[in-house]
């Protein structure tokens, strides 16, 4: 299941979208900023049908 999250870049600052696939659960996944092209990790923790995403610089994870 795919949904749509917005995030702020840790290190632009600026908003971006993004999906998120659930269907894999936990996951911890680097992409690059659609902005600055900088590594952003990505931390997606799933417990049912609540979810969060968390965001971090690649050298503060």
């Amino acid at each position: 299941m795919l949904e749509e999250e917005s995030y702020d870049c840790p290190y632009c600052g600026e908003h971006v979208q993004t999906l998120v696939d659930l269907s894999a659960g936990d996951q911890v996944y680097t992409e690059d900023c659609q902005v600055c092209c900088q590594p952003i990790v990505f931390i997606l923790q799933v417990h049912g049908q609540e979810w969060m995403l968390d965001v971090r610089r690649e050298d503060d994870a």
